[in-house]
């Protein structure tokens, strides 16, 4: 029976992009973790009632860092403060903003050593969910690859081939969440 390698090639594709996208939403949310330093990526998740739509509070105002401690939240409608007021204290920011009556400020504490220690765990436990998320999409690409083993449609030799190639690809990716996981612990863990 002929090899359709179109297939094999769709089927290992999509298990690297799924590997990639599983860095790419680790990265994303690595953003996300406050470090005492103030970033606005905290506020990515934050949802604003803007007349009645729910939408992200970056779209419904400037998001400025003010002395490196502080984010200046400006909406460009000044009747929108107590919703942005609102939105952020329902969220899981973890910090109480100041409204000022024009914009809303958010203070970033210096973190104690015991919380660097708790976000240095948090970092952690993201990076071994990311590796199983991999883990599992190899599994699955593996599974797919043993049927087409066991239908015939490709042989053992083929079979060694892609499974290697798979396994390559697992790597790889686990290298990446390895140092992304390492370059977040040395930021948290920097006073």
């Amino acid at each position: 029976m002929a090899v359709d390698m179109e297939k094999v090639e769709m089927t290992l594709l999509e298990s690297e992009e799924r590997m990639q996208k599983t860095v790419s939403v680790l990265k994303n949310e690595y953003l996300m973790v406050r470090v005492g330093r103030a970033n606005p990526h905290v506020l990515d998740r934050v949802m604003v009632d803007f007349y009645g739509q729910m939408t992200p509070v970056n779209q419904v105002g400037n998001i400025s860092v003010q002395e490196g401690k502080c984010l200046v939240i400006s909406p460009w409608d000044k009747g929108l403060l107590k919703n942005v007021e609102k939105a952020i204290l329902a969220s899981d920011v973890g910090i109480t903003p100041t409204n000022d009556g024009n914009v809303i400020r958010l203070v970033f504490p210096d973190l104690t050593e015991e919380r660097r220690i708790e976000i240095s765990k948090q970092v952690r436990k993201m990076a071994e969910e990311a590796k199983v998320a991999t883990r599992n999409v190899r599994r699955d690409t593996l599974d797919a690859l043993k049927k087409m083993k066991t239908a015939k449609e490709i042989t053992e030799d083929e079979y060694a081939d892609f499974e290697k190639e798979v396994n390559d690809a697992t790597a790889k990716a686990t290298d990446q969440i390895d140092k992304l996981q390492s370059e977040k612990e040395k930021e948290v863990m920097t006073v």
